[in-house]
């Protein structure tokens, strides 16, 4: 792989993924591409060895593997876990706000949006509808803006003196998206069927013509400004949802770069990428869900060699970490601050906040290692709470040994984040060696 090329290539892959449900649809497609075959959970599956798969579920989680060629019971699973959901806005059902002459969108909070730079961006939207078509049959469709058609705009400072003081915001009052102003003379609509009539406008100019009523929809408000090298050396990648798309295309390009170089591999390799992440996991689709479990029990085959291959196994959990700030490197522990673009962060907690133990850090230290990829730790001041992963809720729900890791990362959870240029890349170089090992 080239770091340029990847760079590249993941910066699409992020502007493709304004949702989990396009950045799954964009991770099939790319499967797709490289021969991995589709599996439907309500169907039999025929499994081949050294073969590509991939199951999807709610349209938004979505599991990948390459099937060694060993029996699972005695080689286990090399899994990489990643999610796919990011904090945003997310639209509410009854959406119109008719206030002033303008239409507004009224919005809730979906995981914990570091909420002040949503203002005076350029916002799209995306999402899911679901809909009638015109057969009476329920269908999904995704649909994406692709144009700034909102924003949010800041109170001038002359109306609030205290704004550089005083950043609170009341989500409830101050974060409705502006869409349009609305003509003075009737346009046909109530107030609660402007934004369905957007969403169906949208819709036709997909080509998606044949729907006969919108029943409900998840729609989220994103950035509409594209991912980009920042610095005078480029040093650094600018994007929305860095965290955690950047650890879900690691993974894909790992996985993709190890099936292509199969070589009669014993062991079986594994993405999972999970929805629902920034807000507890506990969904359908979330990690602790039953979809990789029922993945990895329907490969092995019975309950006993399913057993043997957890114990043979080993889960990278990856999702971004923080880098010392230089601004705020007081906000750090002294001896445990990653600094970007020198190599991925093993992330520790007492309390298991983080799954990383001796071994699996040990583990992945030699991974890194032999990849000639330097390696870093973090550890939360002690006198501050720690966050998690999907890392603890796995490991918990398969017994599978389980370690930390994520690329250093500034901004997280901003509607921008900021993350090294040669991170990302170093850890899909590890990963690719973790996917291709044969003993962990």
């Amino acid at each position: 792989m080239d770091q340029q090329i990847f760079n590249r290539e993941l910066m699409q892959f992020i502007d493709s993924s304004p949702t989990p449900f396009h950045g799954v649809s964009t991770l099939a497609d790319l499967l797709n591409r490289a021969g991995f075959e589709r599996l439907r959970e309500n169907k039999s599956w025929q499994l081949q060895p050294g073969s590509g798969y991939y199951v999807v579920h709610n349209g938004s989680s979505i599991v990948a593997f390459t099937l060694g060629h060993g029996r699972v019971e005695e080689h286990g699973f090399r899994i990489l876990g990643a999610h796919t959901d990011s904090p945003c806005l997310k639209v509410k059902p009854n959406a119109d706000v008719i206030a002033q002459g303008y239409m507004q969108v009224g919005v809730e909070i979906y995981g914990g949006v570091l909420l002040n730079p949503w203002f005076d961006r350029d916002l799209s939207l995306a999402g899911r509808i679901t809909y009638l078509d015109d057969s009476q049959r329920v269908q999904n469709a995704l649909l994406d803006f692709a144009r700034p058609i909102a924003v949010i705009p800041s109170l001038a400072i002359h109306l609030n003196r205290e704004a550089n003081t005083n950043k609170t915001v009341n989500p409830q009052k101050e974060l409705l998206p502006l869409l349009m102003q609305l003509d003075k003379g009737s346009d046909g609509l109530n107030e609660t069927e402007r934004f369905k009539s957007l969403l169906l406008q949208q819709a036709a100019s997909q080509g998606i013509e044949d729907i006969a009523q919108v029943l409900d929809y998840e729609m989220s408000f994103y950035d509409f400004q594209k991912a980009s090298y920042v610095g005078v050396k480029n040093d650094f990648i600018a994007s929305a949802r860095l965290d955690n798309l950047l650890s879900c295309y690691v993974g894909l390009k790992a996985l993709l770069a190890q099936a292509q170089n199969d070589g009669q591999r014993s062991c079986t390799s594994v993405l999972v990428c999970n929805d629902h992440e920034e807000i507890g996991s506990v969904s359908s689709a979330g990690a602790q869900g039953p979809l990789l479990e029922s993945v990895l029990k329907r490969i092995s085959g019975t309950h006993e060699n399913y057993v043997r291959a957890i114990a043979s196994s080993m889960l990278v959990s990856a999702d971004n970490a923080h880098g010392v700030h230089p601004n705020y490197n007081d906000r750090h522990d002294a001896n445990h601050g990653p600094i970007l673009n020198q190599g991925p962060v093993i992330k520790i907690n007492a309390n298991q906040r983080y799954a990383s133990n001796s071994e699996t850090s040990g583990i992945f230290r030699n991974l890194c290692s032999q990849c000639g990829v330097p390696v870093q730790s973090f550890v939360v001041r002690s006198d501050m709470a720690c966050g998690s992963t999907i890392g603890p809720i796995t490991a918990a729900e398969l017994g599978i040994r389980t370690v930390d890791v994520g690329v250093p990362t500034f901004a997280m959870h901003s509607i921008r984040e900021l993350s090294g240029a040669s991170d990302a890349f170093g850890l899909a170089q590890v990963i690719e060696k973790f996917y291709c090992s044969e003993k962990i």
